[in-house]
């Protein structure tokens, strides 16, 4: 009896108390006419629970919808903690989450906001609202989650970036941004309207939960620290994070757990009022 006690101990200090569920899955863009990936993450009470909050969580240039999962341990225990779940939706390796003018089988935008959403408040127990609803990202993600929300209000109550490409303009030669849009020198008013710092027009104070989180060794360091000068200009609220770090997985593996509890905040807001 004794060694029963004992194995049955052992058992339940090994197994783990929470066990979120990832799979991945496929949705249908018919605006692409194609199918994409997307991982998704439930918290381990989600068969009990009604209806829960959802972070879109965006991949960077020469990423997929793997990488998150894969390269940032440990979000699994935020869905669990924090009970919401998570969307890691293929964004292409370099669509930088533009419906490009120039290229018609990439319109990435349209999908993320629009069809990819429908889905998953289709298929799931989603609060199918913008109060819950936010997206984040990181480098190219960073900028798309916040272009995407920016322009989509209706659909994301709160925004993320984490070294985002804010400003795409001072690299015109760099991750395929030509490709998309094309070139700076040809087409200037696409770079200028299709770049985060020039859509904060589109704000108004607290009309999103905005946080923003880069390392001082960041190359887009200097474009971050402008966007966050012109929100305080405008107003805006927002968060505000830096610290030594550079464009690398082990500094997103640390900023992804304050994006996720800033978010969860944001959907948790008024509940314990």
């Amino acid at each position: 009896m004794k060694r029963l006690i004992a194995f049955m101990f052992c058992v339940w200090v090994v197994i783990p108390v929470q066990a979120a569920i990832v799979e991945t899955i496929e949705v249908y863009s018919l605006s692409m006419q194609k199918n994409i990936k997307a991982v998704i993450v439930t918290p381990d009470n989600y068969a009990s629970d009604k209806e829960l909050p959802v972070v879109y969580l965006l991949h960077g240039y020469g990423g997929n919808h793997l990488d998150w999962i894969s390269k940032a341990k440990g979000l699994e225990k935020a869905a669990d903690l924090l009970n919401l779940m998570i969307v890691c939706p293929d964004g292409g390796s370099s669509s930088w989450y533009w419906d490009s003018p120039v290229d018609p089988t990439s319109k990435y935008e349209t999908f993320v906001s629009g069809e990819l959403v429908k889905e998953i408040d289709a298929k799931y127990k989603t609060i199918k609202d913008r109060k819950g609803r936010a997206i984040t990202g990181l480098s190219m993600g960073g900028h798309g989650a916040l272009f995407l929300a920016f322009n989509h209000q209706d659909v994301f109550g709160a925004c993320g970036s984490m070294s985002g490409g804010v400003d795409i303009r001072p690299f015109p030669n760099n991750w395929d941004l030509a490709k998309r849009l094309g070139t700076y020198a040809q087409y200037p008013e696409r770079w200028e309207k299709n770049t985060v710092i020039n859509r904060l027009n589109v704000l108004t104070p607290n009309s999103l939960a905005i946080i923003i989180d880069c390392g001082t060794d960041d190359f887009f360091y200097k474009v971050n620290e402008k966007l966050h000068q012109q929100l305080l200009y405008r107003n805006i609220p927002h968060d505000y994070i830096t610290r030594p770090g550079s464009h690398s997985w082990s500094y997103w593996a640390n900023a992804v757990k304050f994006q996720m509890l800033f978010m969860s905040n944001y959907f948790n807001i008024g509940k314990d009022l």
